[in-house]
C-alpha cells in the first residue's frame, strides 16, 4: 500500500467535513500509528486489509490534507496525521470517561481512580491510598509508578486522571494542588569518615563516589544541577533504576547518594544511615498534585484529587528537622 492510494480533496471542505468522521476511523489511524503497517494495524484491530484501508482513506479525504506518509520505518504520521491522532486520544478518552459515569448512575461500580506516581512518592502515597479508600470502599485505584520521564510521558495522554510528582511539566498545560515539601540531602552509612563532620561543601566530596538513579529521573536531575551551579562533577559509581537498591548500597559502603530524605527516613531513624551536614542542603522541592487542564475527573476522581490535595501531606514519612544548615 503506497500513500497514494490516500486519495484527499484539499483543504477548503475539511472544517465542515471534520464533523462527520466515525471512531472506526480514528481507531485505524491509531492502530496505523502504534503498529507502522496497515497489516498490523487490521490485526489489532481485528479487520481486514481493505476495511483499515478504506477507513484510513475515508479519514483523510474528511481532513482534507495527507495524514499518513510512508518511510523507511514504515508508515508515519505527518504532522496532520498527529493532529487527528490526539483527538482520537481525547475521543477514547471521553468514552472510558462516560462509560464510568454510566456505571456509577447504574450502580454497577463505585467508580474508579488512575493515579500515578513517581517512585519517590511511592513511600507515602500507598498510606494515602489506604486512608481514602477507607472512605470510600466502593472505588477502585490503579496505581502507576514510574521515574519522573515516564509519568510525565504518561500526563501527556488522558489514561491518568492524575499524578504526584515534583516539577509539574512544562509542556502539558495542568492543574495542581501542593502536597508538601519535598527535602533532598546526601546520606552514608553509619561510621563514614565525614559523618561528624559540620559545614562541608561540595567540594569536600567530589573524590566520593555517588550511587545514583538513572537519567530521567527528578532526584537525578537535580543533583546534576546542584553540582553544575558549582562548577564540579561528581564521581558516579553505580547508576540505579530503584531507591531500595541505591539505600542498601549505600549501607554497604559503595558510596554515598543524594535523595529525596522521604525514600530515608527509616534508615536514618534506625541509624543505618547518617545525613551528611552539607552547605545549602537539603534543597527543598515540593510535592504536587496534578491532572491535565482538560482532563474532565468524574466524582471519584474528583474526590482523590481533593484528598491528596488537602490532607495528602498528612502521610508524608516522618524525618528530621535539619534546621538551617
Amino acid at each position: 500500500m503506497s500513500v497514494k492510494e490516500f486519495s484527499y480533496n484539499g483543504p477548503g471542505h475539511a472544517t465542515a467535513q471534520l464533523r462527520h468522521l466515525t471512531i472506526r476511523q480514528l481507531r485505524s489511524l491509531a492502530a496505523l500509528s502504534a503498529k507502522g503497517s496497515v497489516t498490523a494495524a487490521s490485526g489489532h484491530l481485528g479487520l481486514t486489509q481493505p476495511a483499515v484501508t478504506q477507513q484510513l482513506r475515508q479519514l483523510q479525504d474528511l481532513a482534507g490534507l495527507p495524514l499518513v506518509q510512508r518511510t523507511g520505518d514504515g508508515m508515519l504520521l505527518t504532522e496532520a496525521g498527529k493532529e487527528v491522532l490526539a483527538l482520537a486520544e481525547r475521543v477514547e478518552a471521553a468514552i472510558m470517561d462516560c462509560q464510568g459515569a454510566l456505571d456509577l448512575l447504574a450502580g454497577r461500580t463505585g467508580g474508579s481512580v488512575h493515579l500515578g506516581a513517581v517512585s519517590t512518592a511511592k513511600y507515602f502515597v500507598p498510606h494515602a491510598i489506604a486512608a481514602f479508600s477507607k472512605r470510600y470502599p466502593k472505588i477502585e485505584i490503579k496505581l502507576t509508578i514510574g521515574n519522573r520521564k515516564e509519568i510525565r510521558e504518561a500526563m501527556h495522554g488522558y489514561d491518568l486522571d492524575f499524578a504526584v510528582m515534583g516539577r509539574p511539566p512544562a509542556d502539558v498545560t495542568v492543574d495542581v494542588r501542593q502536597l508538601g515539601r519535598n527535602p533532598h540531602i546526601i546520606v552514608a552509612r553509619k561510621g563514614h569518615w565525614l559523618e561528624n563532620d559540620s559545614g562541608l561543601n561540595l567540594t569536600d566530596l567530589v573524590h566520593e563516589t555517588f550511587l545514583t538513579r538513572e537519567p530521567g529521573s527528578g532526584t537525578r536531575t537535580l543533583m546534576e544541577g546542584m553540582f553544575q551551579k558549582s562548577d564540579l562533577e561528581p564521581i558516579v559509581g553505580m547508576e540505579m533504576s530503584s531507591n531500595e537498591t541505591i539505600k542498601q548500597a549505600v549501607i554497604a559502603g559503595l558510596g554515598i547518594a543524594f535523595i529525596s530524605a522521604h525514600t530515608v527516613a527509616h534508615e536514618l531513624a534506625e541509624g543505618r544511615l547518617v545525613v551528611l551536614d552539607v552547605a545549602g542542603l537539603p534543597i527543598v522541592r515540593q510535592w504536587y498534585v496534578i491532572r491535565r487542564s482538560d482532563k474532565v475527573l468524574l466524582p471519584p476522581a474528583q474526590a482523590m484529587f481533593d484528598f491528596l490535595g488537602s490532607e495528602g501531606s498528612n502521610y508524608l514519612p516522618e524525618i528530621p528537622d535539619f534546621g538551617a544548615r
